[in-house]
Parts: C-alpha cells; structure tokens; sequence
C-alpha cells in the first residue's frame, strides 16, 4: 500500500504537518490506510497521557503481541493494559484522585511500567524519581513537588524517613518487607482488584522529569501535553519501525530512556527492560531477543566497547540496526570505536530535558565529521546567538545554542524558566555548524574557561585526551589562578599499569592543541564522579 504523496507543495504548518504524518506513516506509527487507528491513539493520549495510550492501543493491535521483558520473564501488552487497570482502581479506592502527585523511585522493571500506564488511567501526575538520589535530594524533591503518594522499590526503604505527608506508600515490584503489612506490595494491589477498564479521568494527569542536577538539587520539567505528532522529531531521522524489538539500557526515569520508552510501545515494540545495566548482559539480551535498537548513554556505550573484540564476539548482535545515544556528549573516539565494533548502526542525539529532541546525528552524518550531533529533525529548529542575542549565521563561529521543538516544556515546576529568544528556548550549551550545517557542541556556555584573555572550552580537551591509548576518561576544569585568572586542570582515568604522569598528558595537549589549552594541573583518580545517566559531576571536581 503506497502513502498518498506528502503535500510539501503547501507552505509553514502544512507541509510541517504532513511531512510529520508521511514520518509516521513510514514507522508504523499510523496504520494507514486505517486512519481511524491512528486518530484513537491521538485521542487516547489526551485522554490518558502517552503512557497509558500506548498500551492499549498496542493491546488493541496485538493482545497477544509480549509488550515487555524483564528479569521476571515477558508480559504481552493485554497483561500490562489489564494490570494497570488493576492497580488505578486499588489506587481509587485509596485515595488516589487526578492531579494527585504519585512519585515513583524505582529501577527498570515491569512494576515501574504499571505504575506509569496507571498513573495516566487516574489522571495522576507522575513525577519520575532518579534512582541515583541521596536521602537530601529526594527529600527537597518531594517536598518542592508536593508528591502524595510514593511507589518504591525496597531497597529504596532507608531514603524516604525525610519525605513527610504521603497518602500511601505502595512497594513497587518486590515482596511486601513490612510485616504488620501496613504497606501493601504492588502485585498485591494488582491481584486483589478488579481489573476491567476504568473511565478515562476529568483531565489528564501529564508527567515530571528532572534534570540531571549536576550542578545543584534537580528541576522539574513538567510534560503537561505531548503531542502524538512530535514523536516525528525522532522516527525522522531513527528508523524505528513497527513491531520490532528494542533493549532499554538509560534508566527510563532520564530523558533518553522514557522517550524511547513512549515510543517502542507506541510502534508495538517488545522492550527489554533490567533493573541494572551490565555491559555484557546487555549484549547477551540483544542477542536473545533480536533486538533491533540498543538505547544508551555514552558512558554505558563505552563500558560495553570496552568489553573488547572477544567479548563482543561471543554475542551475535548482526540484528541491531540501531544504537541510539544521547543524555552527554559522545566524544568522537568513543564513537568511532563503537562503529568498528557494531557498524554503522550509531545515532546520536542531542537535546536536553527541557527542550527534548534538538537534532539527531545519522551514522551517515557521523562519518561525515566525527563529534557531530547532527541536524535538526522535522518539527525542531536550531539556531545559535551571540551574547548581545544576535543570531549567527557563518559556520564555525560559536554561539549559544535555542531550540524549538513541540516537545519543548513551559517552565520549571518551581516558576523559572529558560532564557527565549525568536521563540526559542536555551539548551544552555555553545556550539557551531559546520559548512555541511552539522551542529557541534562545544560545551556548556557556565563552562568556559577564560585564561589569560583566551576562551577554552573543556570538551576540547576533553575529546583530545580520551583518544590517548592510555586514557579512559577525562574531565578538564578552571581553577583560579593569581595571574591568568583561571588555569586548567586535567582530572584523569588511565588504564591499569600505564606508565602516564602529568607531564606526558600536558606535552600530548601541546602537541595536538594551541599552548593555551594545555592544562598546567594534572590529576590522576580512579573514576569520575557521575551520576545515574553518566554525566560528569563537575560540581565536585576541584
């Protein structure tokens, strides 16, 4: 069956719209010619949010169809849609009403998913809790966020005596460890109550993300309305398709691991879900379950690359057409090293919490220029400005980076908001287009270093020194300096028995980078500080 052809001759929205449903059309996202499909899911998402929408219209498609693998064996998506039936009448009967704000600080696993799709069943709001969290974190988190009601798993017990004034606490996968019982385990709640559809809610509960925190408590970035249509940004450029299979590695509390989420169970995708990454049960699981896409941030890339060519050719992975990357910078080694080993199945997207998708870099791209982060998807819009809000046109000058995109949020759950200029919300980072249009990042704009009058930006550096033999990681930082105003210093990770010392790593710099870039403090450590998605905790570097 051939799509009608797209209708690009009409300008501005039209064509935008209809490029979008032709991107749709082309994934299996909207079944034509069975439009009315495609305009129940639209409905259902507005009714019930996007997780809970996508669960029945996959459990409508293919009841029979396994939505959904987990160390406890698959689930098909008409046992996930009847489930969570279950558990938003449990949570009716407790109190749970829409617009109350059920928080959930669990790891990957079918009870986190439940918790999801019923959340949108009552109209809850859903506020996904980083598992990474200190007792403090969470505790200010739940607090700013007035969460209600809190789904944990139990090993999360001993962080939540700060969190004051929960309509319940609902365990979350494992076995009830309360014994007076006053806390009832989620499978508990599943099996005692009736499990036939439930009304769709008065209004829709939406969903909260946080950002990374990297430099301070974690924002919240509401989801009040996601449109079915924005999904494009991703299927544009990713060939996601309909009915296939893909292993979520990023935790599906970050950005990267809930879009993906969202969008493997709208295609009718089996997702594989562990609580905890491991490199090479990750390749085990790809291997097991054909998967065709491999989700991931790049510092778990690099643990699976680093496996070696004999690790890897233990697992037959020939049936992954997809590595998505995104959630930090993937420097260009570590992508060229993830090519030789999977080949040229790498994508990489750069966006952020706040703005969601910003471009994506096909592997096409990728072999291009090495770094890149790619070009803007259908929907999105990438411009970069000077600091007096000038717009930069000529390639290779930096600039701040805006974005526009329909998946961008409205503002921070405590009032602020990014900077906006045209229309255009901030990322926060500096970047340039190359002569090709290609977006680079350079780094974060609170990142640059000035010394002795000259402009460095860390990942530079950074990208230069992991591609030492000898080097794992990397993270370069100023420091205050009484006669150039700040220096830079080098915190490195080498590999066990490498005979590096700091003046090796400060002659490579000088050897590959202008004088100026070469840092004059060198630190040798064991790790990087990071946190659950692998970003690099530069508020404790020193």
């Amino acid at each position: 069956m051939r799509m009608p052809p797209h209708l690009s001759v009409f300008p501005g929205k039209v064509a935008e719209t209809a490029r979008g449903l032709e991107v749709m059309w082309r994934a299996g996202l909207v079944p034509f010619p069975r439009l009315d499909e495609g305009l129940r899911s639209v409905i259902a998402t507005k009714k019930v949010g996007p997780f809970a929408a996508a669960a029945q219209t996959s459990a409508r498609r293919d009841p029979k169809a396994v939505g959904l693998v987990d160390e406890l064996g698959p689930l098909t998506f008409r046992e996930l849609d009847l489930r969570s039936n279950a558990l938003a009448r449990a949570w009716q009967d407790r109190g749970i009403r829409p617009g109350t704000v059920i928080a959930a600080l669990c790891r990957d696993h079918r009870g986190l998913v439940t918790v999801m799709i019923a959340a949108g069943k009552v109209g809850a709001r859903l506020l996904l809790m980083n598992t990474g969290f200190a007792k403090p974190q969470l505790t200010d988190v739940a607090a700013r966020e007035k969460v209600e009601a809190l789904v944990y798993d139990e090993e999360f017990t001993d962080l939540l005596s700060g969190i004051p004034g929960t309509v319940g606490r609902y365990l979350a996968w494992v076995d009830n460890p309360d014994p007076a019982g006053a806390i009832p385990a989620l499978d508990e709640l599943i099996a005692g109550t009736d499990d036939r559809p439930l009304p769709p809610p008065p209004e829709r509960g939406g969903f909260v993300l946080l950002t990374s925190g990297t430099t301070g408590t974690p924002k919240g970035a509401p989801r009040e309305r996601t449109s079915v249509l924005a999904t494009v940004q991703f299927l544009d450029r990713i060939p996601l398709r309909a009915g296939q299979s893909t292993f979520l590695g990023a935790p599906i509390f970050h950005g990267t691991g809930i879009s993906q989420f969202i969008l493997s169970f709208a295609l009718g995708c089996k997702v594989v879900l562990r609580r905890r990454f491991d490199p090479e049960a990750t390749l085990k699981g790809v291997a097991e379950h054909g998967c065709t896409a491999l989700v991931l941030v790049p510092t778990m890339l690099q643990r699976i690359v680093d496996l070696g060519p004999e690790v890897l050719a233990k697992y037959d992975t020939s049936s992954l057409r997809i590595i998505f990357v995104a959630g930090s910078a993937l420097s260009p080694d570590l992508g060229n090293r993830a090519t030789r080993a999977f080949g040229d199945v790498l994508y990489n997207l750069y966006g952020s919490t706040e703005v969601a998708v910003a471009t994506v870099a096909t592997p096409e791209d990728w072999s291009k220029a090495p770094g890149t982060v790619g070009r803007p998807p259908v929907t999105c819009k990438v411009q970069l400005y000077d600091e007096q809000g000038n717009r930069i046109t000529a390639p290779h000058v930096t600039g701040r980076v805006f974005v526009g995109s329909g998946l961008s949020f409205e503002g921070y759950t405590d009032g602020r908001h990014k900077e906006v200029i045209d229309g255009l919300l901030s990322t926060g980072d500096v970047g340039h287009f190359d002569e090709d249009g290609l977006l680079f990042i350079d780094g974060r704009d609170d990142e640059m270093i000035v010394s002795g009058g000259e402009n460095v930006f860390p990942v530079e550096v950074e990208n230069l020194l992991v591609e030492h033999p000898d080097v794992l990681e990397a993270a370069v930082i100023g420091v205050p300096d009484d006669d150039f105003g700040q220096r830079l210093k080098a915190i490195v990770v080498t590999k066990d028995g490498s005979g590096l010392d700091a003046d090796a790593i400060r002659e490579y710099v000088k050897g590959n980078l202008a004088r100026y870039k070469v840092p004059r403090d060198v630190e040798f450590v064991p790790e990087l500080p990071r946190n659950a998605t692998g970003k690099v905790l530069r508020n404790k570097l020193s």
